[in-house]
C-alpha cells in the first residue's frame, strides 16, 4: 500500500478568520445583554422604588398639591446644619486618625516583620467581636471614673475636653476603633496589589528619605485602597447611632431620630437628604480614589524622554 499524501489544498485559516470564529455569536451576545439588562434594571427597582415613594410622600399632600415645604422647613429647622457639620466633622477626624495608625504600621510589618501580620490583622478585627453597646460601657465607666480619681492631675482637664459637646474627641477615639477592620482590610488588599520592599528599596538606593518614599512612592501606590478606606469610614461615621446617643452627643444620625418623632412628612424628607449627602460624599471619594494621577505620570514621561 502506498503512503498518502497530506491534503495540501486543504485551507488553512488566518489569524482574522480564527478571532472571529472563537468570538461569540450575535444571538448569544444578545441574549447575554437581555439578562444583563434585566437584573440591572431589577436592582435599581429594588433601591429606587421606595426612595421614590418615599420622595413623593414628602412633596404630595393630598388636597393641595405639590409642596416642597417639608424641606424647606428642614433647612431651617433648629439643630439641622450644626449636627450635619458635626457628623462631617467627625468623618474627617476620624479618617485621618485612622489612616495616620494604619498606613505606617501596615507599611511596617510588611516591610520589616512580616511575621508580625497575623497580629496586627487580629488586633485590628476585634472591634467586628466587641459589640458597639460594650464599647461604650467601658468608655462610660473611664469617664466617671477619670474625674473622680484625677481631679487634683493635670488630666483632669483632658476627660472634660474630649468630652466637649461641640466637637467631641471622645467620638472620634471610638469611631476610631470601629473602622479599623475596614481601614485593615481596604489597606492589606492595596498592599498585597503592589511590591512594597521593591519600590522602597528603588527609593531609598536613589538616596531619597523615609518621609519622602511614605508620601511620594507608596501613597500614590495605595490610593485607590486609601479612598476605598475612607469611603467605608465615611459611611460607618455618618450612620453610627449607639455609641453618640448612649454617651448624650447629637451628631447627624441622632438628630434624625430625634426629630423623626415630631412630623411624618419632615422625619421621611430627612431620610431622603441624608441618603442623597451620603451618596454624594461616597460618590466625591469613589472619584477620588479612581481619578488618574498626572503628578505619577509627568516623572514616568520625563524617564522615557532621558532613556
Amino acid at each position: 500500500m502506498t503512503p498518502t499524501a497530506p491534503d495540501t489544498e486543504a485551507p488553512t485559516r488566518t489569524p482574522a478568520q480564527r478571532r472571529a470564529a472563537s468570538r461569540p455569536r450575535s444571538g448569544a451576545r444578545r441574549g447575554t445583554g437581555i439578562w444583563r439588562g434585566a437584573v440591572l434594571a431589577l436592582t435599581g427597582a429594588y433601591f429606587l422604588v421606595p426612595l421614590l415613594a418615599s420622595f413623593v410622600f414628602t412633596v404630595h399632600v393630598p388636597g393641595q398639591g405639590i409642596t416642597f415645604e417639608a424641606y424647606t422647613e428642614l433647612l431651617s429647622a433648629d439643630g439641622f446644619t450644626e449636627s450635619l457639620l458635626l457628623s462631617l466633622g467627625l468623618a474627617a477626624a476620624t479618617i485621618a486618625l485612622s489612616l495616620l495608625l494604619a498606613v505606617p504600621a501596615l507599611v511596617a510589618v510588611r516591610i520589616g516583620s512580616p511575621r508580625l501580620r497575623p497580629v496586627v490583622e487580629i488586633m485590628c478585627m476585634l472591634p467586628l467581636v466587641v459589640p458597639p453597646i460594650a464599647l461604650v460601657t467601658g468608655i462610660t465607666t473611664v469617664l466617671r471614673w477619670g474625674p473622680e480619681h484625677l481631679s487634683r492631675t493635670p488630666l483632669y482637664q483632658t476627660f472634660l475636653a474630649v468630652q466637649n459637646e461641640k466637637f467631641p474627641v471622645v467620638l472620634v477615639l471610638a469611631y476610631t476603633v470601629l473602622a479599623l477592620p475596614f481601614v485593615y482590610r481596604s489597606l492589606d488588599a492595596g498592599l498585597r496589589a503592589v511590591d512594597v520592599p521593591t519600590l522602597v528599596e528603588a527609593a531609598r538606593s536613589c538616596g531619597a528619605s523615609w518621609p519622602y518614599v511614605v508620601l511620594r512612592v507608596l501613597l500614590p501606590n495605595l490610593r485607590a485602597s486609601i479612598a476605598g478606606a475612607a469611603f467605608l469610614t465615611l459611611a460607618l461615621v455618618l450612620g453610627e447611632f449607639t455609641i453618640a446617643s448612649l454617651l448624650g452627643f447629637q451628631p447627624f444620625a441622632v438628630w434624625i431620630v430625634s426629630i423623626s418623632g415630631a412630623q411624618a412628612r419632615m422625619s421621611v424628607a430627612v431620610s431622603v437628604l441624608s441618603l442623597l449627602i451620603t451618596w454624594l460624599l461616597l460618590l466625591a471619594l469613589s472619584r477620588a480614589g479612581t481619578a488618574p494621577s498626572t503628578a505619577a505620570a509627568a516623572p514616568a514621561t520625563t524617564s522615557r524622554k532621558e532613556s
